[in-house]
């Protein structure tokens, strides 16, 4: 297509089919019964049997790894179990607190089916001396990463480990909002399946955990303040939680005051441009393999040169990994059965579903990207910014210098005012241009 960069373009049809031809099929195995979280009504027995075979293994933690079979049964945020982990957080987080819970709870993933979730919550050992309840920052990390040990939940719950993201201590947003008194609530938003970049699941997992909290301490959680932050992957999240506040949590509108994301992945279809066959490629690849965790009509497309990839111990990898893979430069169309499966029926669903453009966000939203990003480029951050403009949401849009990681420091110490002043009680301002707000709101 016409000003599209050539990444997103086809190959010849030879390449997959003999890909096809000289690659056979894994060995995945044939299963007795299909496990609780690869049930995909609608596929083939043998995608399903694949479907469980790409997710990632478990962590040895039943915490993390088990699914309730009552699942069914549950309401979104039901309290599945709940446990101390002060001692080991206590010392990660390097800000006095008076506890550290995790809880698990029940959720719905991607597409409404029955799932659970883990977040872990720390209050400050300090009293709040602010104007009413202790508030509550969500801080919803950039994970990015494939294996069920990658999660900020075992890095607070075990320690560090080979598997710990930097990103889970740099930049300080926990401490710092600990040093202010507010509560601390961290999501593994990406899910049991580990269902990178997929903002619905997300979405309902940073939603599903503040009702957990109310309900291991509806005194100490059911009242607050709530505000929300994500950078990049964190920005995923906190993106699919502000879309999703109003239809599938009301009862938290009046309660939560602010959304900041920053170097924030709106528009995949512009990723895969950005993205793809470039030093950043292992990531791309990893996030679309983390959407097909939880969309598997992805995997339908999978040639068998992909399979053997996404069966293979890569499939339990953390970010670290994924950003050297880049230096491959391999572009995603040779791992397609679908020479050009950017244009697909399936991708144009994709971009649609993850991008929820017709979602307006019901909390005030800061949104923040750098002039110079070449892989999450500006032109995403904006369009989003004036889309929620003329949906009717409160947003404030910023430019910083720099690419991804300087951008993510530039932008940092602003978003983190802003957020302060929505936590004090602050309202937020709107700074949608007239023009783009709706009529009978300029």
């Amino acid at each position: 297509m016409p000003n599209e960069p050539f990444t997103m373009g086809p190959i010849p049809k030879a390449i997959p089919d003999t890909i096809n031809a000289i690659v056979p099929p894994p060995p995945f195995p044939h299963l007795r019964s299909i496990p609780q979280r690869a049930q995909t009504p609608g596929f083939s027995r043998r995608m399903q049997e694949l479907r469980e075979a790409v997710l990632p293994d478990p962590t040895g933690d039943p915490f993390f790894d088990r699914w309730s079979p009552d699942l069914p049964k549950r309401q979104p945020g039901d309290l599945l179990a709940h446990r101390d982990v002060t001692w080991p957080a206590g010392l990660l987080v390097t800000a006095p607190i008076s506890r550290a819970t995790q809880v698990k709870f029940a959720t719905r993933d991607a597409v409404g089916r029955p799932s659970f979730g883990t977040a872990t919550i720390l209050v400050p050992r300090a009293p709040w001396r602010g104007p009413g309840h202790r508030p509550i920052l969500v801080n919803n990390l950039p994970i990015d990463s494939l294996g069920a040990a990658c999660t900020p939940g075992m890095t607070l719950a075990h320690g560090v480990s080979i598997a710990t993201g930097f990103t889970d201590f740099m930049p300080p947003t926990t401490q710092l909002a600990l040093a202010r008194g507010y509560s601390v609530v961290v999501p593994d938003h990406q899910g049991p399946r580990q269902s990178y970049a997929e903002p619905v699941v997300a979405g309902h997992i940073v939603l599903d955990s503040l009702r957990a909290a109310s309900h291991l301490d509806r005194k100490a959680f059911g009242a607050s303040r709530i505000a929300m932050t994500g950078y990049s992957g964190g920005a995923i999240a906190t993106n699919g939680a502000a879309k999703l506040l109003g239809s599938y949590a009301p009862e938290l509108v009046p309660r939560m005051v602010g959304a900041a994301l920053g170097g924030v992945p709106a528009d995949f279809q512009i990723l895969v441009g950005s993205m793809n066959a470039n030093l950043a490629t292992g990531m791309f690849h990893a996030a679309t393999f983390g959407i097909a965790r939880e969309r598997p009509e992805i995997l339908t497309m999978a040639n068998h040169a992909a399979q053997w990839f996404a069966t293979s111990p890569l499939k339990n990898v953390c970010v670290i990994p994924e950003g050297y893979a880049g230096q491959t430069f391999m572009p995603m169309q040779v791992f397609s059965n679908d020479p050009d499966p950017f244009h697909s029926p399936i991708a144009y669903k994709i971009y649609r579903i993850t991008k929820m453009a017709d979602k307006r966000s019901d909390v005030p939203l800061y949104i923040y990207n750098g002039s110079q990003e070449f892989w999450i480029p500006a032109t995403g951050a904006r369009n989003l910014y004036r889309s929620q403009c003329r949906l009717g949401a409160t947003a404030a849009y910023r430019e910083v210098f720099g690419e991804h990681v300087i951008a993510a420091l530039a932008g940092y110490p602003e978003a983190l005012g802003w957020l302060d002043a929505r936590l004090r009680g602050v309202p937020a301002p709107n700074e949608c241009p007239r023009d783009l707000r709706p009529r009978g709101t300029r």
